[in-house]
């Protein structure tokens, strides 16, 4: 199974996505968004983004906990990833998003 884009409606009425691993796992979610279509350009700016380690940011939150932010040509943060617990979790992430979501296929839920 290859990974897939879940878009929904957030608890607000916008919009925003999750992107899944082959086993289930959400391995990126996005920021909110107002329109449904906006949030479909997301997906694709995903897509397009995710191949390139330059638009990766790595951080650790204050606990230390590493986690990262895939971010567009622009620099707009596109989406986050959950916290992990080392920093060579937070790569296999990392590498997750690269292999998955060139090629994702997009749901609405």
């Amino acid at each position: 199974m290859a990974g897939k884009f879940e878009v929904k409606t957030a608890k607000d009425g916008q919009f925003m996505f999750n992107l899944k691993a082959s086993n289930g796992q959400v391995i990126l979610t996005s920021e909110l968004y107002k329109t449904h279509a906006a949030a479909l350009n997301g997906v694709e700016s995903v897509k397009k983004n995710a191949p390139d380690d330059e638009r990766y940011e790595r951080r650790e939150n204050k606990n230390g906990e590493p986690y990262f932010i895939l971010k567009a040509a622009n620099h707009q943060e596109i989406g986050r990833s959950e916290y992990y617990s080392s920093k060579a979790a937070m790569e296999n992430g990392i590498e997750s998003v690269k292999k998955h979501a060139p090629d994702a296929s997009v749901v609405d839920i």
